[in-house]
């Protein structure tokens, strides 16, 4: 299918996918033919893709439109270049308000937590929580360790655990981020720490797969399992 027909298609897929917006879990569409269904189709993965990148909230009907008016040739409101600059420009505003908004959320958090019995706050930000303290030997930067852990976001979401997983993790101590190189450094093995690590020593302004967004404070409950070699 050619890329005109492609983007003709998406167009009455949106409209349709997006109509009746008071009737959630239903649909206007009427897929008569397999065309029909390749429409829709594209039309669900238009939609999806713009609901994850944050622009749910667009006005549909002038995307349509502007669909359209490219497909039939006719004037547009803007150049191929222009409409890049506008997107990357609107898709960048988004981030970095999303972005502010957790190092706003971050900051809070770790202000409360901080008063709670037990945990402890390194100069850099950095918390921890002793949950057992363990009797073995304790790595360097340069050590390879194994562990296990679970990794949530202040709001509960899990991201990652190699616990549920069943498999422990072995890594380079220097080779993780800021927060769990820090932290390790403090750990026995044998050791349980819980760890709450603000956004500067983890990701930063970066995301990292799809439930970690950027300035994300994380917390970990970190098990060190042992050293390689020791």
């Amino acid at each position: 299918m050619n890329k005109k027909v492609l983007a003709l298609a998406a167009c009455f897929s949106i409209a349709t996918l997006f109509s009746c917006q008071g009737q959630k879990g239903k649909s206007a569409a009427n897929l008569k033919n397999n065309a029909d269904s390749v429409a829709y189709a594209i039309g669900i993965s238009i939609g999806s893709n713009m609901k994850k990148d944050g622009l749910d909230s667009l006005n549909l009907d002038v995307l349509k439109i502007a669909i359209q008016s490219a497909v039939k040739g006719d004037s547009l409101l803007l150049t191929q270049m222009e409409a890049q600059s506008v997107i990357q420009a609107y898709l960048g505003d988004k981030a970095k308000q999303k972005g502010d908004a957790n190092i706003a959320k971050g900051k809070a958090f770790l202000a409360e937590n901080k008063k709670k019995p037990g945990v402890v706050e390194l100069p850099d930000g950095l918390q921890y929580q002793v949950v057992t303290e363990g009797t073995g030997p304790m790595p360097t930067a340069n050590d390879t360790v194994s562990v296990h852990y679970h990794g949530t976001l202040i709001d509960g979401t899990v991201f990652d655990s190699s616990i549920e997983r069943g498999q422990p993790a072995e890594f380079p101590v220097g080779a993780v981020i800021k927060g769990w190189t820090e932290a390790l450094q403090l750990m026995k093995v044998g050791s349980k720490y819980k760890l709450f690590i603000p956004s500067d020593l983890a990701y930063g302004d970066r995301a990292a797969g799809p439930k970690i967004e950027a300035n994300s404070t994380l917390i970990f409950d970190v098990e060190l399992l042992s050293i390689k070699g020791k």
